[in-house]
């Protein structure tokens, strides 16, 4: 169907702001009055605080106030679970408060006239510390005896997900072929263009406003309400633009810590704004990092490649806190069986509580992880029967009806060969090797080429239970004819371009041109919760509550109402948690996005350097909204992946991180990305999308690992099992060091 909004390429609503510079970013808040924060963070990975000396940083002129542990009234908060102290420190009524569980814990904030005061006053705050023994590999922190890291969790599991279907056991005789490998995914820092900022007061109606930038503006709005023991609604989150997330947004980083020194200081009769902007290594060591795993697996088929059974472990680094740990466990532990039909599997996951600097939300939020596993399995096995890769995907992959490995179908329609099928036709898959010289074992003598595939799905929107909702208002104003439409919507727009997808979305509802749409966005005063800016879901879920504000508004204004005034709150259906009992069928979540990608690479044997040739990435996307935004998701994702699978070279040691700044720490450059990124948009519309609409702006990043380890196979006959694939690591694996 042909629509006048949707579907159209429409210039982002933002646009010009952000081109021209006018955009306010919260780091970009002036204030005549502002006093700047500064952070005292821990610096060591695992230590007890004996005493706090504060006095020397107090008497340095032009401090104003240094606040510790005893200053928060609640000192406890967390995404998922509350098992990270505000501050660490002692006076706090929180158990295991006075230890500090990774570099990046913060101990004590200093607020003073200038920034480079506050800088100078946290080297005078004394610390008397006493070490502890540091826990750094998850393996060894889950082992029976390993030192507690917290007083309520004594075996140092953080989360534990099992899933089970038919017999594995008595499933591996009937096995021709048997592939059993351990793989390991690294780390990966977000590096979004914005580092932590915002600012903080105390407004003419009393309440502690705070500017700063994130994914779900209710969310933080709670969590700072908790650890300040106040009322929500003396609470009030505005965000400014942000640049960027990642899923790094999600957990608190900033805001509870400039509501409480606006708080206190508004106590002692200084209502003066605070601000705070984190140097680029404080965002390195302050906030979560992608979720490393250990993923071991057993997968078995028959002679033709049909599947029989799999087996596989993860064991995932959840680092000091919990953060988003057991919904990223969740999902790596459903997608590390692939998105094929195995009539007998067993998963066991684990995320352990290190020393390391806490894993977190991260594009994809464990799908790139289990994928990894799940398609370099399959990669395995195509080679080991001599099966083009395309050809034993298409045999085992789950089509409408199909029961998942957690036993239940994907809601339908399921894309997964259409996407696989658009993307081996794009590839030239189907072509002999003469047919497509380009790539597939071709070889110049040092540079050897080859090419990779691999396909995948996740889910859109909140899963295993959580009743999925989003809100939104619409006002229509006007005399003979709607001359404006204001759209209330909580949604955050991290740079996906999000509320241009809610106006072009309300503007096809009221039939009424773009320009005549107002959006009123993310402050807790004036919109409730439309959820976070994360698994891909607000199109989809802020989408259909747009869509049904602006309907129920017309039919009012329909009705001579004047003005017109509608609010609507869209509930998605319902999902079920993992199952107590293994092998009990469930649905962990109501709607998917499916993905196929091909990678051609070229590989000097030389240098050990990769260069990524061609990507072609096809997804069904239900219905694209604004298909030019699309593009940009699909060929930002694809650059992201590149960087964890090639490039980005996190690294730490006994808690400590070695690779604090971008000079250390290597994110793709404009001479690193893939020579040409080709994007096939399928549209197969999901029934409860608005429009047909999925999601897909997690799909993109989920195959490109694996496609390249494939790729760098069938170029050097070589397989690797970790990433990311520097050149040191190329070369070790070609034998050349």
């Amino acid at each position: 169907m042909t629509y006048r909004y949707v579907g159209k390429s429409i210039t982002r609503v933002d646009a010009v702001a952000k081109v021209t510079g006018t955009a306010i970013f919260p780091g970009d808040r002036i204030y005549e009055d502002a006093l700047w924060m500064k952070v005292l963070f821990a610096g060591r990975p695992h230590a007890r605080i004996l005493s706090i000396d504060t006095s020397e940083a107090e008497a340095l002129p032009g401090v104003v106030a240094v606040l510790t542990a005893r200053d928060v009234p609640v000192n406890e908060y967390g995404l998922q679970f509350p098992d990270q102290p505000v501050l660490c420190g002692l006076g706090s009524s929180k158990p295991g408060a006075d230890v500090v569980r990774f570099v990046g814990d913060q101990v004590a904030l200093v607020i003073a006239e200038t920034e480079k005061i506050a800088t100078q006053a946290c080297e005078r705050i004394r610390i008397e510390w006493q070490n502890l023994p540091v826990l750094s590999d998850p393996l060894q922190a889950r082992e029976p005896g390993a030192l507690p890291l917290h007083p309520h969790q004594p075996h140092n599991i953080a989360c534990e997900l099992h899933l089970a279907k038919g017999d594995v056991d008595r499933a591996w005789s009937q096995c021709d072929l048997v592939i059993e490998e351990t793989y390991r995914t690294p780390p990966q820092e977000h590096a979004y263009l914005q580092p932590e900022a915002g600012s903080a007061y105390v407004d003419d109606q009393g309440r502690i406003t705070v500017h700063v930038a994130g994914q779900w503006a209710w969310e933080d709005q709670r969590q700072i309400a908790h650890a300040l023991n106040m009322p929500a609604e003396r609470i009030r989150v505005i965000y400014d633009a942000i640049g960027g997330a990642f899923g790094g947004r999600e957990d608190m980083s900033v805001q509870i810590i400039l509501a409480l020194a606006a708080w206190r200081l508004s106590e002692r009769g200084i209502r003066r704004p605070v601000k705070v902007i984190w140097s680029r290594t404080e965002s390195i060591l302050g906030h979560c990092k992608r979720h490393p795993m250990i993923i071991h697996a057993k997968w078995g088929a028959k002679r033709d490649g049909t599947l029989v059974a799999a087996e596989v472990e993860v064991v995932s680094d959840a680092g000091a806190y919990m953060y988003t740990s057991n919904k990223v466990l969740g999902n790596a532990v459903l997608t590390c069986m692939g998105s094929y039909k195995i009539p007998n599997v067993r998963v066991a996951g684990y995320a352990v509580y290190t020393n390391n600097l806490p894993s977190g939300a991260f594009r994809g939020f464990g799908a790139p992880q289990g994928i990894f596993a799940a398609e370099s399995q399959m990669n395995r096995l195509a080679a080991a029967l001599g099966m083009n890769p395309v050809e034993i995907r298409m045999k085992n992959l789950l089509d409408d009806g199909d029961p998942a490995a957690f036993g239940t179908p994907l809601p339908g329609p399921v894309g997964l060969k259409r996407v696989t099928e658009a993307v081996a036709r794009a590839a030239g898959w189907y072509e002999s090797r003469d047919e497509h010289p380009a790539a597939h074992g071709r070889s110049d003598g040092i540079k050897k080429r080859g090419r990779g595939i691999a396909t995948g799905f996740k889910n859109i929107g909140f899963s295993f239970g959580y009743q999925e909702n989003s809100w939104a208002k619409v006002v229509l104003e006007g005399e003979t004819e709607i001359e404006r439409a204001t759209v209330f919507i909580a949604g955050a727009d991290v740079g996906q371009g999000h509320h241009t997808a809610v106006a072009q979305i309300a503007a096809e509802v009221l039939n009424l041109p773009l320009e005549r749409i107002a959006l009123v966005v993310s402050d807790t005063a004036v919109t409730q919760s439309s959820g976070s800016a994360s698994a891909s879901r607000l199109t989809y879920m802020a989408g259909n509550a747009v869509k049904g504000a602006a309907e129920r508004a017309l039919a009012k204004w329909q009705d001579e109402e004047r003005p017109a005034a509608a609010e609507f709150t869209y509930l998605a259906p319902k999902t079920e948690p993992f199952p107590g009992e293994e092998g009990t069928p469930f649905k962990p979540n109501f709607a998917y996005g499916y993905v196929a990608q091909s990678v051609e690479l070229e590989v000097d044997t030389e240098t050990g350097l990769i260069h990524i040739l061609r990507v072609v990435s096809a997804h069904d996307v239900g219905k694209a909204v604004n298909p030019q935004q699309v593009v940009g998701q699909v060929e930002g994702g694809v650059v992201q992946a590149y960087g964890y699978a090639i490039l980005e070279n996190f690294q730490t040691r006994d808690g400590y991180v070695l690779t604090p700044t971008l000079s250390t720490y290597l994110i793709p450059g404009v001479l690193d990305i893939p020579d040409e990124v080709e994007t096939i948009i399928v549209e197969n519309p999901d029934p409860e999308g608005p429009y047909g609409v999925r999601g897909m702006a997690e799909m993109p990043y989920l195959c490109i690992a694996p496609a390249v380890v494939a790729a760098v196979h069938d170029a050097t006959g070589v397989w690797f099992n970790e990433f990311p694939l520097t050149p040191e690591r190329v070369l070790r694996g070609l034998g050349a060091l």
